[in-house]
């Protein structure tokens, strides 16, 4: 039985000697192989590509990174054994050749990552074997040409780069394999010649990169885009184009995106944009454009974003923008913009972003119409806030359009007063002459149902017809500078003022002024003596000056209401305030603000006014509401324009959990407070936004705080309270008390035998409590214990006291 058992493991032994351990995988040098399918060696200091012999399946790496290094040529024997190869990057290397077999047995590889080497050609079919390609990366490298055959057999590629390279031109049809790109990148070249078949076969192309080349001053081929039938985004930026011909871009039907920024252009054909139906953004910033030709946008349908800032425009066409119905952003800062149409926006009712910086705009009266273009539209909440400038006159440099009324831009010639609009339905009214000879009809409740009608002989001129706010301003105008009547340049039949009366009568008073009258109440006769005379102080049935029935008619309606006004003081009727000054709207008439119904991105503000009266020429009061985060430099670069007896507004977009300052302030005829005191101002701060990881419950934190320190204290009381109990029950087992320190000091003397008594140095000490057994001390104990402790319960008589002298020796020996 022994035998056959060592027989048996013998046997076992030589099994086992047959059969080598399984060889473990040996990664390449310096690279990493933690996963079986993808093979790093990023970064390694590499010099050529590391050999793949020692895996033991390289038909399983699927992806192979080797960027970082300094290889310099590729064999073609690197990658003959990675058939299976999805993902191969060779990017930031010093590669300056590639073998014609090198991708001969990576017929599976989709992506390739040559970017950032040192390649200065494609060989024709090099890429040939890779039939599954879709992304190519060969961007900065030194390529200098590309032929026909050098993309032979990319028929699946999707994107490729080429920018950063030194391509000089595009011959014709070398993209013609790429049937399914969708995406090219050729910037940062040196391309200085499109030719007419360059793109041919591109049918699918949506995005082409053309920015920072060498193009030819002017674009004047409709055939280079041709076959870009799909093309939705051309970017032609930064080259050195001076002129486009005439729809040059017509086969673009499906172009979105255009970018021409950073030229050289300094003219445009009218039918340079033909054929961009579809077009949503145009970038034309960076150029040197003086002017813009009348229809150049016409075609723009579907315009949504147009930048022309830096170029030098000096002035638009009024009809500019007519076609552009979906404009949502325009920019037109840093050209050399003096003045701008009111009407030359109002065909973008989707107008939201409307950038005016940085020009030299004259604050005069021909800003009249954009200033009350955008009051309106701010009033509607269609319009962000537009920064106005003025460099000129000298006089209001640095001022902003928003905060001057219309006296301040009474300055200067206007050829006309308003804007034209269609008459009202209540039929044609007397026609008015104006300050430039026409005839303007005045509409219904206006200053016309006072003004006599005009004489059959005067010529009837065709005039526009002003609406009513746009009357009442060119009444109070009119009214508030005499001086600025140029009658002389009015309509025959009109007489010129003398210049010895008007310089007797001094200067004209202003409006508010003279709105201002009714509330001092009725003259004295002191008074009544040292007035000046005034427009106003005449009776009513006083003869007006003939030949200015507009000045006539306006005061005229003065007079009745002051007539009215004192009426009503004689009657014992207390009117409310009149108010004209924003600053005193904003300081006696407004109050109350408060803050309502906060949320996570919503707030609602709610604000009284007190009674009072507005002067008719102004009209109803409206409200400006300025909000932004709390401490945000610089303050209140938001605010929203409110329609007139609005006494809430509700805040939208607001970020959670975060605080803002609220101000709301009056605006009267177009003007708010310059002062801007924020008397009425309140804080919020709105709710943390639902599932927010970053919210605190603040009052939950507390809580678990104050809970925690009391369960602390109540530790420690419990810990205090048993030990104290511990004490008692301790005391309680021994029997008595212990005896308690009374004297610390040393005898410094030996100890000598124990005796039945106590010594002369303690026959003063009494114990605080009766003890029923006496303890023999010596005299160099110092402190007094409990006598069971020094008790021999094993004996009595000389041999315990022995014991206990032992015991004594051995517990206190120095």
């Amino acid at each position: 039985m022994e035998a056959a058992r060592a027989v048996r493991f013998l046997l076992v032994v030589c099994g086992c000697l047959a059969f080598p351990p399984r060889a473990q995988p040996v990664c390449p040098e310096r690279c990493d192989c933690q996963h079986p399918q993808h093979l790093l060696c990023t970064n390694r200091g590499l010099r050529a590509v590391p050999k793949t012999s020692s895996l033991p399946s390289p038909q399983d790496v699927l992806t192979y990174s080797l960027g970082g290094n300094f290889i310099t040529n590729i064999t073609a024997f690197d990658f003959h054994r990675l058939g299976q190869l999805r993902r191969l990057d060779l990017q930031y290397n010093q590669i300056r050749f590639l073998h014609p077999k090198t991708f001969e047995k990576l017929s599976r590889l989709e992506e390739l990552y040559l970017g950032n080497n040192l390649l200065q050609a494609l060989v024709p079919g090099t890429l040939a074997p890779l039939r599954k390609l879709r992304i190519l990366y060969a961007n900065g490298n030194e390529i200098g040409r590309l032929s026909r055959g050098s993309f032979e057999g990319l028929e699946s590629l999707v994107k490729l780069r080429l920018d950063g390279n030194a391509l000089g031109a595009l011959p014709d049809a070398v993209f013609a394999p790429l049937g399914n790109l969708l995406y090219l990148h050729l910037e940062s070249n040196r391309i200085r010649f499109l030719g007419k078949n360059a793109f041919a076969q591109l049918g699918k192309l949506r995005f082409l990169n053309l920015s920072a080349n060498e193009l030819q001053p002017s674009l004047r081929h409709a055939a280079t885009f041709a076959p870009l039938r799909s093309l939705s985004t051309l970017i032609l930026s930064a080259n050195s184009l001076q002129h486009l011909g005439p729809r040059v871009f017509q086969h673009l039907p499906r172009l979105g995106l255009l970018s021409l920024r950073g030229n050289q252009l300094t003219h445009l054909a009218p039918e340079a944009f033909w054929g961009l139906e579809a077009l949503r953004e145009l970038r034309l910033e960076g150029n040197r454009l003086s002017q813009l030709p009348v229809a150049l946008l016409q075609p723009l349908h579907s315009l949504e974003a147009l930048d022309l800032s830096g170029n030098a425009l000096s002035a638009l066409h009024p009809t500019i923008f007519g076609h552009l119905g979906r404009l949502r952003e325009l920019s037109l800062r840093d050209n050399e913009l003096s003045a701008l149409s009111g009407d030359i926006f109002a065909a973008s009712p989707a107008l939201y972003r409307l950038d005016l910086d940085g020009n030299g705009w004259t604050c005069d009266c021909r800003l009249r119409g954009l200033k009350r273009w955008m009051g309106d539209w701010h009033s509607q909440g269609r319009l962000l806030t537009v920064f106005v400038q003025c460099r000129h006159p000298p006089a209001l440099r640095g001022k902003y359009l928003d905060y001057l009324d219309d006296q301040q831009l009474q300055n200067g010639s206007c050829a006309d007063l308003s804007p034209s609009v269609s008459p009202t339905a209540e039929g044609p009214r007397a026609p008015l002459p104006t300050a430039t000879g026409e005839a303007v009809a005045p509409p219904a409740g206006s200053l016309s149902e006072e003004l006599p009608p005009q004489p059959q002989s005067q010529p009837q001129q065709h005039g526009r017809f002003l609406p009513g706010v746009a009357w009442d301003a060119a009444a109070r105008e009119l009214l508030g500078n005499r001086s600025a009547l140029k009658l002389s340049r009015r309509g025959p039949g009109l007489q010129q003022p003398d210049p010895s009366a008007a310089a007797a009568a001094g200067p004209a008073p202003h409006p508010l002024d003279l709105l201002q009258k009714p509330e001092r109440g009725p003259l004295t006769p002191a008074d009544a003596a040292h007035a000046k005379p005034t427009p106003t102080s005449a009776p009513a049935s006083a003869p007006p000056p003939a030949g200015d029935p507009w000045q006539r008619a306006a005061k005229q309606r003065l007079a009745a209401q002051q007539q009215e006004s004192a009426a009503q003081s004689d009657g014992g009727v207390a009117l409310p305030p009149l108010v004209s000054d924003p600053c005193d709207f904003n300081k006696f008439i407004l109050c109350n603000l408060t803050v309502e119904a906060v949320g996570a991105d919503s707030a609602s503000v709610r604000w009284a006014v007190r009674q009072h009266r507005s002067p008719p020429l102004l009209g109803g009061a409206r409200f400006r509401l300025l909000f932004d985060r709390f401490g945000q430099q610089p303050k209140f670069h938001r605010f929203v324009y409110l329609p007139e007896r609005s006494d809430s507004a509700t805040l939208r977009e607001l970020r959670g959990d975060t605080p803002y300052l609220v101000c709301v302030e009056g605006v009267l005829g177009g003007r708010v407070c310059p002062v801007a005191p924020r008397d009425h101002c309140a804080g919020l701060v709105t709710l943390p936004e639902p599932g927010s990881r970053s919210s605190v419950d603040y009052q939950l934190l507390i809580l678990v705080l104050l809970a925690v320190n009391a369960l602390l204290v109540l530790l420690a009381l419990a810990a205090w309270a048993s030990r104290w109990l511990r004490r008692k029950l301790r005391a309680r087992r021994k029997g008595g008390a212990p005896v308690h320190v009374r004297h610390m000091y040393s005898t410094r003397r030996p100890l000598r035998s124990m005796g039945t008594g106590v010594s002369a140095d303690f026959s003063g000490f009494q114990s605080h409590r009766p003890r029923t057994t006496v303890c023999a001390l010596s005299e160099a104990d110092l402190i007094e214990f409990p006598c069971d402790r020094f008790m021999d319960s094993g004996g009595g008589g000389t041999g315990g006291s022995l014991r206990r002298e032992d015991h004594l020796l051995q517990r206190f020996a120095d």
